[in-house]
């Protein structure tokens, strides 16, 4: 299942219950690099099981380590010791080549609405022991749109980062506590200090930023979005 060696920290796994579709898309991680970051992403498939034949399938070049299906069902294609190619270019906290430093899971959801609950449960079964197994803090598990402002969009608007973060799973959420003035040059300081460091035009970069912390709300930057700063 995939390259790379798989540590003993792994012997979690066995107590999730996984089906195992190896992908060939994969390789060994770079720089003797370990996972670093979770990387979440929406498959915007019609369902799971044609993502990941899109992921197993070498024409498109392209894996995670997990697809996690909307009845909850957890099917493995990379083993987490090797390098699956999920991420593509970006940059979070200044670092480059995510594909070496993380982990990805697809979770099956076309970006139009709510996840499913037995979808959700999966994913906090799956990284509960897996932050442990890697030492890997809840500000490293990461949307593909945090990391490539402009280019990527998921999990989207509709994922319940507050349930993650509730459980110790994710960093908390912005919560306007104050009125500021809105300011492009001090938002982007704020944002590149929580980790949005990719290069990006100001309203990919905002956009990127909502769509972690204010998933809904529309029209230019103001007030609410200066809030960065109130985050620990």
């Amino acid at each position: 299942m995939g390259s790379g060696p798989v540590p003993a920290r792994l012997w979690w796994l066995r107590l999730v219950a996984l089906h195992q579709h190896p992908s060939p898309n994969c390789g060994p991680r770079r720089n003797a690099l370990t996972p670093r970051f979770v990387v979440l992403h929406y498959t915007a498939m019609d369902t799971a099981q044609a993502a990941i034949e899109r992921l197993c399938d070498p024409v498109h070049e392209v894996s995670a380590h997990y697809v996690i299906c909307k009845t909850g069902a957890i099917t493995q294609l990379v083993g987490e010791g090797a390098r699956a190619w999920h991420a593509g270019a970006g940059e979070w906290q200044g670092l480059d080549d995510m594909n070496s430093r993380s982990i990805g899971i697809e979770l099956d959801n076309d970006g139009q609405g709510p996840f499913a609950e037995a979808l959700m449960h999966s994913l906090e079964t799956l990284l509960t022991p897996m932050l442990r197994a890697w030492d890997i803090p809840p500000a490293n598990v990461i949307g593909h749109s945090d990391m490539a402002p402009g280019r990527k969009f998921d999990p989207g608007p509709w994922f319940d980062w507050d349930r993650l973060a509730r459980q110790g799973l994710a960093a908390a959420t912005i919560r306007a506590t104050q009125t500021r003035t809105p300011d492009w040059d001090q938002f982007r300081k704020q944002a590149q200090a929580l980790g949005y460091t990719a290069s990006a035009e100001d309203t990919d970069l905002l956009t990127s930023v909502r769509l972690r912390h204010r998933p809904h709300a529309q029209g230019p930057l103001c007030a609410a979005d200066m809030s960065l700063g109130d985050l620990p």
